[in-house]
């Protein structure tokens, strides 16, 4: 059944975090191994949306791609799977024109229910959901390389049981599960075999992973860690519960580790926090930064989430906030407006703030950030880093070629930088490190030059 996979277009659309950036890489993986053809755009005999539900704007865009390859595409075969797929009425699935819905934890399905559509023609909408609140089980996606990106995100952990009041995530992606390391292990060394230099290891609460798992997380990083060939380590997005001090330790002693951290704060008043039920208080979180810096180092990047406009937060409590962030020294901030999730404690608290005020503080959240971010860039300038190139282009000069490239330095900053290479530019590629010399700052990142 799954042959007739083989030579169909195949437009995979992912939307939100880095678990679905795994997820989408992993199941392109499985179409192209069954040889089918993953295509650009939305012209395509079948588009899979990798969908999010976060917020109320990313409802949004999931509709919004849903029409968009329905328009480009009209004989597509539809697909909608991952977070808002699983709390999408069936009624509203049928009315967009989606042909699969597929659920969290049932993706492994996708492949051989769209070969089944197209062996046999049907026309008939599929579900594919279960209770994802209740189950315990993984979902067994793999990914034998990276198709779609020139890092690799390894998902190691999925849901979430805490249940902030704002957030209707763990709704979407269910009770927490870890990944079992033997899995993990067999997926990295694949991947660091196929020429990948950087693994992100993710989870929707990746601190749960030992607490849902059979080793912890700071285990798990050592055994990641001693694969041969992986020459950087990274997290995505871990909340300040899930970090301990075995892991600080851990992280400082695994020289693959790439120094940033990114650790949602969402609010820096404490009864916004205790509203939010982040089950930490500023005073905690304030200690964590210190723990960070002390085990990895002044230098280390941390980035965060403000959640700005939620109710209860009054302008003592959002200036409280500012005030705090501008104290932790942080680089990159994050700043969402408050957006009201039906189904969540959140959508009927009182006191909620207007949003010409919302925006206002949004907009000077933001101002705080690119301040704080420019500060945190400045301390580069003339100092040599490691880049790994995202993408470049040549352009040809007297006594070589003259490279355009943008990468990530360790510290997750976008370097964008110039030089003359001599030598074969086919040596200069994505997914390749090179020395940069940082020589000012930009908006979103730095600027360098190539080294010899």
């Amino acid at each position: 059944m799954l042959h007739h996979l083989a030579g169909k277009r195949i437009w995979i659309c992912t939307l939100g975090c880095r678990s679905n950036q795994y997820e989408g890489e992993a199941l392109a993986n499985a179409f192209a191994e069954l040889g089918a053809v993953l295509s650009d755009g939305p012209e395509c005999d079948a588009a899979v949306l990798v969908s999010c539900t976060v917020t109320a704007v990313a409802d949004k865009k999931c509709r919004q791609t849903i029409r968009r390859a329905r328009r480009v595409s009209p004989r597509a075969v539809i697909v909608a799977c991952g977070c808002w797929a699983q709390t999408l009425p069936e009624a509203e699935a049928r009315e967009l024109g989606i042909h699969i819905l597929v659920g969290n934890r049932r993706k492994r399905n996708l492949p051989a229910l769209l070969a089944e559509r197209f062996a046999n023609g049907e026309k008939e909408y599929r579900s594919c959901r279960g209770d994802v609140l209740h189950s315990t089980e993984w979902d067994s996606l793999f990914l034998a390389k990276p198709l779609l990106h020139t890092r690799a995100f390894v998902k190691v952990q999925d849901g979430c049981n805490h249940f902030c009041t704002y957030c209707a995530v763990p709704y979407a992606r269910g009770f927490p599960v870890s990944r079992s390391p033997e899995d993990i292990l067999e997926e990295v060394g694949s991947i660091v075999s196929s020429g990948c230099a950087e693994i992100v290891l993710t989870g929707v609460h990746l601190g749960l992973y030992g607490e849902y798992g059979t080793i912890s997380l700071a285990e798990l990083v050592r055994r990641v860690a001693s694969v041969d060939g992986l020459r950087r380590l990274r997290f995505g997005s871990i909340e300040p519960t899930g970090i301990d001090d075995e892991l600080l330790r851990t992280l400082a002693a695994t020289p693959s580790f790439q120094p940033h951290l990114h650790i949602p704060l969402q609010s820096g008043n404490d009864e916004v926090l205790a509203l939010m039920n982040r089950g930490y208080a500023s005073a905690d979180f304030r200690d964590l930064v210190r723990r960070v810096r002390g085990f990895l180092g002044g230098d280390v990047h941390l980035s965060t989430d403000l959640l700005v406009g939620f109710p209860g937060e009054d302008g003592r409590a959002f200036e409280e906030t500012l005030a705090f962030i501008e104290e932790c020294c942080f680089g990159k901030v994050h700043v969402f407006p408050f957006s009201p999730r039906e189904g969540t404690k959140a959508f009927s608290l009182p006191d909620r703030a207007s949003p010409q005020g919302v925006s206002s503080r949004t907009a000077k959240a933001l101002e705080t950030g690119r301040a704080l971010l420019g500060a945190y860039c400045a301390r580069w300038i003339g100092r040599d880093v490691p880049v790994l190139v995202e993408s470049v282009s040549f352009s040809e000069r007297e006594g070589g070629s003259l490279c355009s490239f943008q990468g990530l330095s360790p510290s997750f900053l976008r370097v964008t930088g110039r030089g003359i290479l001599h030598g074969n530019p086919d040596a200069f590629s994505p997914g390749k490190e090179v020395r940069v010399r940082i020589t000012g700052t930009r908006e979103d990142g730095l600027e360098g030059r190539l080294l010899a």
